[in-house]
């Protein structure tokens, strides 16, 4: 019992930390958002683009908007990190126990520790995903022209105009590339927090401590953007608009119109995100382990 309380401790724990990550990072996936809903203009007039790197990006949204518009899509953001991260966290150790079996003893195969993450993350983003669409349409909406009301109201009006408007299936669109996304991000964190956490250790000086988990967390986040940004880029923009019919045509009138580079718009802002993420969901995740296996040992 005194094992399950601390698991269920810190479970609470873990999601009030990423409640609290969330509120103070909105601002770098907002910028994120704007920059990869931002198309290369075709003109070839020389025209300097409206959003120009991190800084640039959220220094325009906060002169032309306020600085509070650089929060827009807070609330659909914490609907989707209840959903999608209690989803995320809740059946992660059942699907691997479920995996190798409740009898299975011993290190579970970072293979199967890889499939499990892919699974329980595409589980909980098919779920989520309607919070996820909302938050990238409130972000998606800028400066509008004086007098013009914009498309929502907020989170639960946007949810209820969408179903009105669009239909109830509209709520899950770009869940593809979503389900892509939020899949291969799982499965690299994971691999790669391993991976360069074991390669750290063989660095002489450094120990299983606090500063190596820091810097493996930041290794995973930076490995994690890199593999999932291009899917990450073609979500926004299936969400963001309705120019696009389908994940492919949106790949490739992405890398057609604007080249491959634009896979990878808003990737400072994203790795500031996600890696600040990363830190603390593994520093979190060592400490329980290591609470964890002290209270079975000594229960």
């Amino acid at each position: 019992m005194q094992v399950h309380h601390t698991v269920t401790k810190f479970t609470y724990l873990y999601l009030f930390c990423f409640r609290v990550l969330q509120f103070c990072t909105i601002p770098l996936d907002t910028a994120k958002v704007r920059l990869q809903l931002q198309r290369k203009t075709s003109t070839g007039d020389g025209s300097i683009p409206k959003y120009r790197g991190l800084l640039g990006t959220v220094a325009t949204i906060a002169m032309e908007e306020g600085l509070a518009a650089l929060w827009k899509g807070i609330t659909a953001g914490l609907h989707r990190q209840f959903i999608y991260g209690g989803l995320r966290i809740g059946l992660y150790e059942p699907v691997k126990t479920f995996m190798v079996g409740s009898d299975f003893v011993g290190d579970i195969p970072l293979y199967q520790k890889i499939l499990a993450a892919f699974i329980t993350g595409a589980i909980a983003i098919a779920v989520a995903n309607p919070t996820d669409l909302v938050k990238v349409r409130l972000q998606a909406e800028g400066k509008l022209p004086n007098g013009l009301p914009g498309r929502y109201a907020g989170a639960l009006d946007a949810y209820f105009t969408i179903i009105r408007q669009e239909g109830l299936g509209a709520l899950w669109t770009g869940l593809g590339p979503n389900i892509a996304r939020n899949a291969i991000i799982n499965a690299a964190e994971l691999a790669s927090y391993d991976q360069v956490k074991q390669t750290i250790l063989q660095i002489p000086g450094f120990m299983d401590n606090v500063f190596t988990h820091l810097l493996a967390g930041l290794g995973a986040g930076f490995l994690a953007v890199c593999i999932g940004s291009p899917i990450d880029v073609v979500k926004s923009r299936m969400m963001g608009d309705s120019l696009y019919k389908s994940t492919l045509e949106c790949f490739i009138k992405t890398l057609k119109n604007e080249g491959f580079s634009a896979f990878y718009k808003g990737f400072l802002p994203n790795f500031g995100r996600l890696g600040s993420w990363n830190v603390i969901m593994f520093l979190t995740l060592e400490q329980v382990k290591r609470i964890f296996t002290r209270e079975v040992y000594y229960d």
